[in-house]
């Protein structure tokens, strides 16, 4: 089922995600944007290999939606795209005015059981102190045969310090200092309170033994597809694959 998606997974691709990653703290627009068409084309791609179909009439849940970059691709796309976000502030830091959106927590999802089609989250497990308590909620709101994927960051990657890196590689607390004192002020991100170790390994074991699912696949988000064979190889995904994508079928 990743075949239509790992088409698009070239070198080229990869080298301008990285260089719009650059902009996250500066120009927040132009990184998010990028992201937020990537994230399109991921979610429309893995779900056509599932149905053969587009996303058109489905309900995509976005569980850490943010300020909503992403709700004008998916609403283009034909979906009825649903934000859920907990921080009141992350929602309005943009401006972005989105209907339907939800201020509710990833870990207790405002939504009935089995009722959206699709449930996706783009980087937020890395900031969630119970990352799989979170991929336990997003599969309960999921259809039977619906689809859900997350795609987290890895915190042995270069980027899983986020603004504190790489010097996250030395301990989280010893980064988030470091950063205070060169910077003059916290990192968004801060170790132990909205940015917590995750690795890819605890993520595979999830995915193969939840109950109610099938793990589909497994990839690195923003490689190539000629290196998507490093996530079977234990020790060395948790530095090279940078970020993990599950795709789940709820049964």
């Amino acid at each position: 089922m990743t075949r239509r998606f790992g088409r698009r997974a070239t070198l080229k691709r990869s080298f301008g995600l990285l260089s719009d990653f650059r902009h996250e703290q500066s120009a927040p627009e132009l990184f998010y944007g990028a992201l937020a068409r990537d994230s399109l084309e991921l979610i429309s791609d893995l779900y056509y290999g599932l149905t053969e179909s587009d996303l058109r009439g489905t309900t995509v849940l976005d569980v850490g939606g943010g300020p909503g970059y992403f709700a004008e691709v998916f609403t283009n796309a034909g979906a009825r795209y649903v934000p859920v976000e907990p921080d009141p502030s992350e929602m309005h830091a943009a401006g972005l005015t989105v209907g339907g959106a939800v201020r509710g927590s990833g870990l207790a999802l405002p939504f009935l059981d089995s009722s959206v089609d699709i449930c996706f989250s783009s980087n937020v497990a890395e900031h969630v102190a119970e990352p799989w308590s979170m991929a336990d909620e997003m599969l309960r709101v999921v259809k039977p045969g619906g689809l859900m994927v997350l795609s987290y960051t890895l915190w042995w990657g270069p980027f899983g310090g986020h603004e504190t890196g790489p010097w996250h590689a030395l301990g989280g607390e010893y980064a988030a200092r470091r950063y205070a004192r060169k910077n003059g002020h916290e990192p968004k991100n801060r170790y132990g309170i909205s940015l917590f170790k995750v690795g890819a390994t605890e993520g595979l074991r999830w995915g193969r033994s939840v109950e109610g699912a099938e793990l589909l696949a497994a990839f690195p988000r923003y490689h190539p597809r000629w290196a998507w064979w490093m996530v079977h190889v234990p020790g060395l995904r948790e530095f090279l694959v940078s970020n993990l994508v599950l795709v789940m079928r709820k049964a």
